[in-house]
């Protein structure tokens, strides 16, 4: 008598043609992210010299270097990390830990959503008015940062939360029974748990932030220059500064593709750059590793 199971079940041919339709879209994903990759490189690898990254451009004197470019994007994304990080954490611990579940947790969360899903361009609207006429901060580094503060807040609470929720219920039993305190257990145990995903977050928020154009257009302006040493960076707050990807668009708006499209290689590597460095902070941080 035989006996139905999964290993001697009939094939179908829709089965196979369901592992074939799957194969198919992972190889059109990977081709055609192999193919805008060799493309760039394939365009901009030319341009790239050691002399690109380090030279600050000088249009009168026809020299073209993208290292005040490089320093901006260095720059914004450090202070946009100092404003945002603490926020965007603790606001995740107190929603997770300490409020009570009810309408208020649910419109915060609900606004967070919300915020996801607003075009950039919209952020350079509200930053270039509130933070840059209202506030007085005008185009400068400030009013950049400000503005992609409230862009990847989102991204690092909910990454958080989610990542704070992952962590079983019996750490916090275990701890509170203890005599901990509920900060102590917080701060010792629920945040080296859930450190893979809170790194994570920052992590794609750096992404974020260092591939961001439009809003950056409208609040901290497009200057190439680099920050003289000492309180020239205390300066700089207040100063416009742009980007890669601001330079990125210029140089695109002039009609000089080769020079965008190295630009661009240079911008690629520093996203390969931050994912390796995600997978690797996530592993070594991974609590159940280290056991």
């Amino acid at each position: 008598m035989s006996t139905l199971s999964i290993m001697n079940k009939r094939r179908r041919i829709s089965d196979d043609i369901l592992k074939v339709l799957i194969y198919l879209s992972a190889s059109v994903s990977v081709f055609l992210l192999l193919g805008i990759i060799g493309y760039v490189f394939y365009r901009g690898f030319g341009e790239l010299s050691f002399s690109f990254l380090v030279t600050v451009q000088s249009p009168t004197k026809g020299i073209m270097g993208i290292a005040g470019n490089i320093v901006n994007t260095l720059y914004i994304v450090i202070l946009t990390l100092l404003i945002v990080t603490p926020i965007g954490i603790g606001g995740a611990i107190y929603l997770n830990e300490y409020a009570r579940p009810g309408k208020f947790v649910t419109m915060i969360e609900f606004t967070i959503e919300t915020l996801t899903g607003i075009p950039s361009i919209i952020f350079g609207l509200f930053g270039s008015v509130f933070f840059g006429e209202v506030l007085g901060l005008n185009y400068s580094m400030l009013t950049g940062a400000l503005t992609l503060t409230i862009m990847v807040l989102p991204l690092i609470a909910r990454n958080t939360q989610e990542a704070l929720r992952t962590v079983p219920m019996s750490y916090r039993s275990g701890a509170l029974g203890i005599g901990a305190t509920k900060w102590y257990m917080i701060r010792t145990i629920l945040l080296p748990s859930a450190m893979p995903g809170i790194l994570t977050g920052i992590i794609l928020a750096i992404g974020r932030i260092v591939g961001e154009s439009a809003a950056l257009l409208f609040t901290a302006g497009s200057g190439f220059y680099l920050p003289k040493p000492g309180l020239g960076l205390l300066r700089k707050l207040f100063e416009p500064g742009g980007t890669m990807t601001i330079e990125l668009y210029l140089q695109m708006a002039k009609g000089k593709y080769n020079v965008a499209f190295a630009i661009a290689c240079v911008l690629l590597i520093l996203v390969l750059i931050l994912n390796l460095t995600a997978k690797y902070l996530a592993k070594r941080f991974n609590v159940e590793n280290q056991k």
